[in-house]
């Protein structure tokens, strides 16, 4: 799982939760200061969603450019840039439908961040950090911009 996975789920986890105690808000204390903490605080998680969305479309992209593969672009594109990722990892392009299955996701996109960190010439446990919550944000990172 990327960290981009990982703030976006835990956005979409956060506004669901805020979204209920803003409907249990409205039902027991409409008060506009308990309207205006949730809305400010949804807006900082789609902030740091967006953030984190830039930080790992930017390192793929670089990871893309160090390894001379084609079409760095579509680390941008939230669907294509898992095919970048494959083609990085240069592991075969059907493995897209793997991670459109759950639990299998998981262990296909840590072959493939494994295969990535090998293409950049690291050491391939780096990959597995990926699943690791405050190392998957440094992981694609440092894959881009250590030497």
């Amino acid at each position: 799982m990327n960290a981009r996975r990982v703030a976006l789920l835990g956005s979409a986890l956060l506004g669901t939760l805020l979204a209920a105690g803003m409907a249990n808000a409205q039902s027991s204390d409409n008060s506009p200061a308990a309207m205006a903490f949730a809305g400010t605080m949804m807006l900082v998680f789609v902030v740091i969603g967006i953030a984190m969305y830039i930080y790992v479309a930017l390192a793929l992209q670089t990871i893309a450019t160090k390894t001379a593969t084609a079409n760095g672009w579509l680390a941008w594109i939230p669907i294509a840039n898992i095919f970048l990722m494959l083609s990085v990892a240069k592991k075969p392009m059907w493995w897209f439908i793997l991670f459109l299955i759950p639990l299998v996701n998981i262990a296909i996109a840590i072959m493939t961040w494994m295969g990535v960190a090998e293409a950049v010439k690291k050491p391939s446990w780096w990959g597995i950090l990926m699943i690791v919550p405050l190392a998957n944000l440094v992981v694609p990172g440092y894959l881009a911009w250590a030497d």
